[in-house]
This record gives structure tokens, C-alpha cells and sequence, in this order.
């Protein structure tokens, strides 16, 4: 089934080249079909090729998806043009009202900051009371996902002596799990971050449950039942080039930035890195959607009572 996204979205164009079948508005309109309403609150820099890479793998479900861009509403975004936020994005205090079927909060550059000197800090903790409310099921990701945690459960985030950049081999820790269903008991997933949580500050109560691991790079999924959410430390959306760009970015500013870990072909930089993770990125998140469709109301208004 096809996803549902703006016409003219920008992503449209590379969706349709990788065979992704996504519908227009005007053709969704004539289907009597209820579509699972899926949220994006964007809060990553380039927000186009963050778009293109979450809509990549909603769209890989075999069920029809409607996807909504969120923005902060006490936030302005300075690495996208403003007519690209006007056309595509509603700022949050104009779908509060709103239900989703599933709603994703995406990391954010602001990771080596303390959650409560970070500019939107309040309207980030107003969101995430909301989705208890409001939304059947979230999936966070990055400093999104410990934010959420910080902020439901008091987990603390702690700094890392340089940033954690590479391809990790992460462990099934749970495959009974419906998330995790098919998964293979290790999996390859992109990691990118200056921060960690651990697996000794979480809640004893057993309420964060760990779903995927790293005896390398650390914690990497955990699922919130009570929260009805799943909180993903690392990036399975990420595209190959992904790290790619990151670390000739960062090492265009400091020649000593270290190569991704597990990534390029032989650890060599002037190799094109191969993608390990696609599979396993779209298996997880058909799982996170079938689990939704299973779950969710029928009547929309009834979402989150």
C-alpha cells in the first residue's frame, strides 16, 4: 500500500525512484479507507533528506499511511528555507488538537546540552505529555529518544570523550518481541551521537525495557510500555552516505576527527560504504506500524483515552 504524503513534497520525486509507490491527495481522497495518520515532528537540520529518509520506510509497509510534518511552534528552523516550512509543515499548537495513530520525534544538533537549557526544552516536554493523550503509539529517535526518557523516567544522559560514529553490531535482546519480530539475533545500525544512556540508570521497576543493544556502542532500543513508545538511540533511517557526510563535514573542521567505526570497506575513507542496515531498518519499523494497525482504535477520537 502506498504512502500519503504533499504533492509537491520534495521527497516525492526520490520516493518514486526507488519504486516507493506513494499516492496523491487527490487519490487518497476517493479511497474509503482509513489510513494510519503517522506524525513527523522534524527536529534534525536538513529536514528535507529527513523527511525523505522516515517517509522511505513508512512507505515500505504494506499498509497506507497518511503522513503529517510536524514543527516546534517556538522554534525557527535555520538550515530550511521558510517557504518549504510554510508549505509543508503545521507547527504543533495547530494539531494539538489532533489525534495520530503514531507520532515520530526525530534527534536534534543539541545533544551536548543540558535538556533544560535547550531553547524548546518546555515545548518539548508539553509535546511529550500530549502524546500520552493524543497519540496511540511514538517512536523516538536519538536525542529525541533520551529526551523522552529523561523526561518520563529521570534517565540522565552523559557525555562521551569523542563522538560515537560508525556501524554497530547491536544484539536481539528480545525476540519474542512483536517489534523485533524476523529480526536476526544481531543486527547493523548506524550510530551518531556525542552522549549515551546506560543500562545502569534505568528504572528497576522493569517499566524500560531493552530491545537492542551494543556491547560497543551501548544502549540502542528500548521499549516504554507504560508510554506506550519505543525510544531508538541510534539511526536506522539513515541513508549509506549518511556517516559519510557527517564525518567529511566534521573533518573538514577538525583534521583529527576519528573515521566512522565498522563503516567504509577496510576503515578507508576513499571508499564508497556499503549499506548493512536497509533491511533490518524496514523490518523494524513494519513491525512498529503492524503493531499500530493491530492495536489502535478504529474511531480516531478515541485515541489515547
Amino acid at each position: 500500500m502506498p504512502i500519503k504524503i504533499a504533492d509537491d513534497l520534495p521527497a516525492r520525486v526520490t520516493l518514486e525512484a526507488e519504486g516507493v509507490v506513494v499516492m496523491r491527495e487527490t487519490e487518497a481522497a476517493r479511497q474509503d479507507i482509513r489510513p494510519l495518520h503517522i506524525g513527523l515532528l522534524n527536529l534534525m537540520p536538513d529536514k528535507p533528506r529527513t523527511e525523505t529518509q522516515f517517509a522511505r520506510l513508512l512507505g515500505g509497509s504494506p499498509l497506507q499511511i497518511e503522513l503529517s510534518l510536524v514543527r516546534l511552534s517556538s522554534h525557527t528552523p535555520r538550515n530550511t528555507s521558510a517557504d518549504h516550512m510554510a508549505a509543508f509543515y503545521r507547527a504543533w499548537e495547530d494539531v494539538r488538537e489532533e489525534t495520530f495513530d503514531g507520532f515520530i520525534i526525530t534527534g536534534a544538533p543539541v545533544e551536548t546540552l543540558p535538556f533544560e537549557e535547550v531553547s524548546y526544552w518546555e515545548e518539548l516536554q508539553r509535546i511529550l505529555d500530549w502524546t500520552q493523550t493524543h497519540v496511540h503509539s511514538t517512536f523516538t529517535v536519538c536525542w529525541g529518544a533520551q529526551a523522552a526518557v529523561h523526561h518520563f523516567h529521570g534517565v540522565p544522559k552523559h557525555g562521551l570523550a569523542e563522538k560515537r560514529s560508525g556501524v554497530f553490531g547491536h544484539a536481539n535482546r528480545a525476540p519474542s518481541s512483536p517489534y523485533l519480530r524476523g529480526l536476526s539475533d544481531e543486527i547493523d545500525i548506524p550510530v551518531s551521537r556525542w552522549t549515551e544512556v546506560r543500562e545502569a540508570d534505568l528504572p528497576e521497576d522493569g517499566s524500560l525495557k531493552v530491545l537492542l543493544d551494543s556491547d560497543e556502542a551501548g544502549l540502542c532500543l528500548l521499549e516504554d510500555a507504560p508510554h506506550r513508545a519505543l525510544h531508538m538511540f541510534n539511526h536506522p533511517e539513515y541513508e549509506a552516505g549518511t556517516l559519510q557526510a557527517e564525518y567529511v563535514r566534521d573533518a573538514a573542521l577538525d583534521p583529527t576527527t576519528p573515521v566512522p567505526r565498522h563503516y567504509f570497506p577496510g576503515d578507508d575513507p576513499a571508499r564508497e560504504p556499503r549499506n548493512r542496515w536497509r533491511s533490518h531498518a524496514h523490518l523494524l519499523f513494519g513491525n512498529w506500524l503492524n503493531e499500530i494497525y493491530q492495536t489502535t482504535p478504529f474511531e480516531k477520537a478515541a485515541i489515547g483515552r
